[in-house]
């Protein structure tokens, strides 16, 4: 396997067309200096669609092509519940959350804490997001990224990992705008070439079948694997391999209607609406551009299943009617579901093969890059202004900015290679962020609702949160994680609410936020399309239920 000469000639004139485009970006502001708002926020100038196309670019990355179509092999359709509810999430972040950045000109997350609670709130999470981030996000982001890109070319584990790191460095030192609309390419490049893999693999399940195109394919995928499309899981429903030649039950990943009105909405607020790698791409922005930008991306979201989840339930069938039956396997010969999406790309003819490298490859850069600028955006403005140099200029902190940058690459470059020795890397980076998300959740929602919560209270849940989860998992380990995250997020919840009762001078909070409805109106168009959102999700639910 590997790829051909026309398939390197695709992917080459991809990485030059987004490198160029990036290069010309960084030249026109580079004339009048840029200062530290416009290189970590690119204040101002990103446009409604290049603030959609990026949030959708920084979160789509190797772990949701690899790691969601494994689940597509393995559970089903019922995976796409985190695109989905997403694009809900997404719509409650534009209404209530943003307006409120905005109001009280927040860039950074850390700065957020500081402002509605104090220096310790705000510098335990900064030190905690920073270490998650560096270990944990960018770390799995380029050990997954080369190893898919290992998988499909055959080039050495190590040059795929330097190359990725390189040239998502090259983006990043930008700033915020290059990032912002070299994802709008990136996200184009994704998207179509995600959709050409999905339409080869619903047209080669035809085939076998004795269809004719890829319609008859998704129809054939509808009766050979019924299981596999059922949205709210109950126990036992489905069970799933485990890797080691047995099965585990699909409901302890997916744990029925908490998908719905439990720790989902705890996962997708706290990744959506509390998360500077995120929210980064919309505080720059006005408020009208802004929610626009995160109805875009909701709007992109609802087709996310199709590109990542559909290819893993025609790889289900394929291997069912007896293909791939070595190459889903394991050096042990079980079954290894994350398997599923490199198999179908290795299926692809050439040329297209070199658009779905080049697709994958624009995932991951683009991942890379905004996880490295938040990075350096909270260590840049939250600890080094803070703590070390409080009348840094602005010429220093974007400097400042750009040797964290290349500092925190050259740390995910050691920790990467030992993550191979892990068995699921992704299930694990899933629970590691989960310890942490009820907490912070808590804190924010409190924070911005109710005026009264004390700093006391956000200090409690910012240090119980991880001893909860740890509890939890290990004294109950028969309870499936998001609802694990539920629990610990109504504990925190309560022990925020008792330690501000208790505390008189609660009642004249100083730091409480100035909240008025007006803040919360939308336009008239916002609420049209987000209604139409809405339906589009109701209806997904109940044919899928």
């Amino acid at each position: 396997m590997g790829l051909q000469t026309i398939d390197y000639v695709i992917f080459l004139a991809y990485f030059f067309i987004v490198s160029g485009y990036g290069y010309w970006i960084y030249r026109q502001k580079k004339a009048d200096h840029m200062d530290s708002k416009e290189y970590f926020l690119a204040e101002g100038s990103l446009t409604w669609w290049a603030i959609g196309a990026s949030l959708i670019a920084s979160n789509i990355s190797a772990e949701q092509f690899i790691g969601m179509s494994g689940s597509g092999f393995a559970m089903g359709l019922a995976i796409s519940t985190y695109e989905w509810m997403a694009a809900a999430t997404l719509i409650v972040v534009a209404v209530f959350f943003i307006p409120i950045y905005l109001k009280n000109k927040i860039y950074t997350m850390p700065q957020f804490l500081s402002q509605r609670y104090n220096d310790s709130v705000s510098t335990i999470m900064a030190v905690f997001w920073l270490l998650v981030y560096v270990f944990v996000n960018l770390s799995s982001i380029l050990y997954l990224g080369a190893l898919a890109i290992e998988t499909i070319t055959g080039i050495d584990f190590y040059y795929c990992m330097y190359g990725c790191a390189i040239f998502a460095i090259f983006i990043t030192l930008g700033g915020m705008k290059v990032i912002g609309y070299t994802d709008v390419i990136q996200v184009f490049v994704l998207v179509l070439g995600g959709l050409a893999t999905t339409y080869l693999a619903l047209d080669l399940v035809s085939d076998q079948l004795g269809g004719t195109g890829a319609w008859d394919g998704l129809g054939f995928l509808r009766q050979e694997a019924a299981d596999h499309f059922s949205m709210i899981l109950s126990e036992g429903e489905i069970m799933i391999p485990n890797g080691e030649g047995g099965t585990r039950d699909a409901y302890m990943d997916l744990p029925g209607l908490s998908v719905l009105i439990g720790g989902m909405w705890i996962v997708n607020l706290n990744y959506w609406g509390c998360n500077q790698y995120i929210t980064q791409r919309a505080l720059g922005a006005d408020l009208k551009t802004a929610r626009s930008g995160l109805l875009f991306a909701a709007f992109l979201k609802l087709m996310m299943p199709i590109i990542v989840v559909l290819p893993g339930i025609a790889a289900y069938v394929l291997h069912k009617n007896g293909l791939f039956q070595a190459e889903m396997a394991n050096e042990l010969g079980h079954i290894k579901p994350d398997h599923a999406y490199p198999v179908l790309l290795n299926l692809l003819p050439v040329g297209l093969k070199g658009l779905s490298f080049a697709a994958l490859t624009a995932a991951i850069v683009a991942s890379l890059a905004g996880k490295a600028n938040s990075i350096s955006t909270i260590f840049t403005l939250d600890i080094y202004r803070k703590f070390f140099n409080k009348n840094a200029s602005e010429t220093r902190l974007v400097g400042f900015g750009k040797i964290t940058v290349v500092a925190s690459f050259i740390i995910a470059i050691v920790v990467a290679p030992v993550l191979r020795n892990l068995d699921q890397a992704f299930q694990y980076i899933q629970e590691y962020t989960g310890f942490i998300s009820p907490g912070v959740f808590a804190i924010f929602a409190l924070g911005f609702f109710w005026k009264r919560t004390t700093s006391a209270a956000a200090l409690t849940a910012a240090v119980l949160t991880i001893p909860l989860s740890t509890f939890l998992k290990f004294m109950y380990p028969e309870i499936p994680f998001l609802d694990r995250m539920g629990i610990v997020f109504v504990i925190c919840m309560v022990l925020m609410i008792i330690i501000t009762l208790l505390d008189p001078k609660s009642k004249n909070n100083p730091k409480g936020l100035e909240i008025d409805a007006s803040m919360f109106k939308t336009t008239t168009s916002f609420a049209i399309l987000s209604v139409l959102i809405c339906g589009i999700l109701a209806a997904l639910y109940i044919a899928f239920w």
